[in-house]
């Protein structure tokens, strides 16, 4: 199945009472509407039932409903005489949850719309509804059809960390399309901090770690589905500070403290032999480096070496195992955060050896060679994590002793848009705390228990679901 025959196949699916192969043509199709819209001719040949099926759906991925507003014209435009009758019906798909005001004036000079008196009442209505909703705070629950958040394809699960004073095995979700955190009771025995976090098959692992007393060596699995913890084959090596991604189903654990020195040791796990196996070491010994994976190569930045904090990155070749310098970073780093996006790589905030930074620099491997620096952030910030949602780099937690010098935690969180170079607000974390790690899981069957509409849904209050603060 793929976004150019996905559509055919729903549509045969039916007509034959396929039951099995119709869910998965319609999984198929919320999951990649954006690309059929680019690569399908059979969109255009919906129905309106078909197509209202599809629109109407809590779970399709779309990261803002301009993109249904885009598909909306593009199927009447196709033949707008003849379909300029179902324009407010179809309207009414839309979502108003995260929509602004200017997209909805944007939206009303369709000239087609602006023939139609009842659509053009029915935008005029629906901004002055999000006027009031964003002037109320309106909960926005599923009692309003227009303000159900959708359901989100990706979902955010924070880990651990430290606040107030320890480790913490508090978990929270960040649902997207609603930007709200949600509570999570499928918490962990043990709390940890400074342990790396991955998702591979629909899993999230849990690596390494410290709980204030031991440094850990063992690896935790959880499944989202069952809801259910469990252990995993150990490193050779305890390892908290520690750097982690995945690549190519394999999980990648670099550096770190062991307890007693900052390593330069790198450990790969194979999930198929639940097996840990030691490769080429790291140029630098590090901990509280970050490391991410960018066109099959493995990058890590920064970190501590037990004398300073270190400004230089290393690339790893998958295919020769091996390790070689890139150019230093323009400031030294550690508790730094390191995103590959795009083409390019971004090393953010960190501790430079006297104070947190708000700063970033980008990286494009192959091209100048060299270290350029993006706006800073609005909230300097170590230890942190960070994650990529939507075409956005999420900046979630961390250490910021600028209130109560040494010793504070937050829970701020913003993102930063590659596109502009600008840095915006999202809706802060319940709990303050910084040395968390969070992964994404696409693609759940179970997305909707992860949601705040599925919470709603449920007969949750708001109270029910957040940590109400203060």
């Amino acid at each position: 199945m793929c976004p150019a025959n996905c559509l055919g196949i729903l549509q045969f699916a039916g007509q034959y009472f396929c039951t099995k192969l119709m869910e998965r043509g319609k999984l198929y199709v919320r999951h990649h509407f954006v690309d059929l819209l680019t690569d399908s001719s059979e969109y255009v040949n919906l129905t309106i039932t078909e197509l209202l099926d599809i629109l109407k759906d809590d779970e399709l991925n779309v990261k803002s409903e301009e993109i249904v507003f885009e598909a909306i014209k593009k199927w009447v435009n196709f033949l707008p005489m003849k379909r300029k009758i179902h324009l407010l019906e179809l309207l009414k798909c839309m979502r108003l949850h995260n929509l602004e005001n200017k997209q909805i004036t944007k939206m009303s000079k369709w000239s087609l719309l602006q023939k139609d008196p009842e659509c053009k009442q029915y935008m005029v209505e629906i901004q002055q509804l999000v006027r009031q909703f964003l002037l109320e705070e309106t909960e926005g629950g599923n009692d309003n059809y227009s303000f159900r958040p959708r359901i989100p394809y990706e979902i955010l699960f924070a880990v651990g960390g430290w606040s107030a004073g320890s480790p913490t095995n508090f978990i929270e979700i960040y649902d997207i399309r609603a930007d709200r955190w949600l509570l999570s009771t499928d918490t962990d025995s043990v709390p940890r901090a400074y342990h790396g976090l991955c998702s591979l098959r629909g899993l999230i692992y849990m690596v390494g770690g410290f709980d204030g007393n031991e440094y850990f060596n063992t690896m935790r699995c959880f499944n989202p589905v069952t809801h259910e913890w469990s252990e995993c084959a150990c490193m050779y090596y305890p390892r908290c500070y520690v750097s982690v991604v995945m690549h190519d189903e394999r999980i990648y654990a670099m550096g770190g403290y062991n307890g007693r020195v900052r390593m330069n040791t790198v450990e790969r796990y194979n999930p198929d032999k639940n097996q840990w196996e030691l490769i080429a070491p790291m140029l630098k010994q590090r901990s509280d480096a970050s490391a991410a994976v960018l066109n099959s190569k493995i990058y890590i930045v920064g970190g501590f070496n037990g004398q300073e904090v270190m400004c230089s990155a290393e690339m790893f070749d998958i295919a020769t195992n091996q390790w070689s310098y890139i150019p230093h970073m323009n400031s030294a780093r550690s508790g730094v955060s390191l995103v590959a996006f795009k083409n390019a790589l971004y090393a953010i905030g960190g501790f430079n050896g006297y104070t947190r930074l708000t700063t970033g620099e980008k990286f494009v491997p192959d091209s100048d060679s060299r270290w350029v620096e993006i706006t800073e952030m609005m909230t300097p910030r170590s230890n942190f994590a960070t994650i990529t949602m939507d075409d956005y780099i999420y900046i979630i937690g961390g250490f910021n002793d600028l209130l109560v010098p040494g010793s504070t935690t937050i829970n701020y969180v913003e993102y930063y848009d590659p596109e502009s170079n600008e840095w915006l607000d999202a809706s802060s974390m319940n709990l303050n705390r910084s040395a968390l790690s969070v992964c994404v899981v696409s693609g759940l069957p179970n997305s909707r228990e992860y949601s705040y509409l599925g919470r709603l849904s449920n007969g949750d209050t708001a109270k029910d679901i957040e940590l109400q603060e203060g």
